[in-house]
């Protein structure tokens, strides 16, 4: 495995080491590949107690510069390895968005791992800081996510940061004004292969 790839500017500080980081990304990777070929997925042991804290993260996999697959935990629900372990066989496999990843795949395959700081609520959405935070949008029962890399990616502005957000809340792109929405962000620590 390449090179761990300097964390983008995400205003997240996880408190990983190079190692840890590196760490995380060769259990996503081994646990991609296993099941690919059909392997059973080691139980794998951790020394690190920062890998053993409940944290948020999302495992995205890339084949060249398209998406192949994003899923994660908003917050931290189960110790980090783990977490990133059925996350990234989430991602490669129970994406709704994509077939599962083929065995032919792998070689083509680049993960990012984005550990998530806990949720902070925002009264006003002139505390959004593009290409610093992400968005988590609430309202009723519909809820959508995108990570602070995206605006970035796609060089939004605040507004369409917020409108795309809510379109993958499956809400209308102006909902986010809706007094009855929750508006949430968050930042993360961005790392790749």
């Amino acid at each position: 495995m390449g090179e761990v790839k300097a964390p983008r500017d995400a205003g997240g500080h996880s408190g990983l080491s190079v190692e840890e980081k590196r760490q995380l990304l060769r259990i996503a990777r081994s646990v991609i590949e296993r099941r690919v070929q059909s392997k059973e997925i080691p139980a794998f042991q951790v020394s690190s107690e920062s890998l053993k804290e409940e944290r948020g993260l999302f495992v995205t996999l890339h084949k060249g510069s398209a998406l192949r697959g994003c899923i994660g935990y908003i917050q931290g629900i189960k110790p980090l390895y783990l977490a990133v372990a059925e996350m990234a066989e989430a991602a490669a496999f129970q994406d709704p968005r994509f077939p599962p990843v083929s065995p032919e795949e792998l070689q083509d395959l680049k993960l990012e791992i984005s550990v998530l700081t806990p949720l902070h609520k925002i009264r006003e959405v002139s505390e959004i800081q593009v290409g610093t935070h992400g968005i988590y949008i609430v309202r009723g029962s519909q809820s959508g996510l995108l990570l602070p890399q995206v605006a970035t990616e796609y060089g939004w502005d605040r507004t369409s940061f917020l409108q795309q957000t809510c379109l993958k809340a499956g809400l209308p792109p102006e909902a986010w004004q809706d007094p009855q929405c929750e508006l949430f962000v968050f930042s993360a620590d961005i790392f790749s292969e």
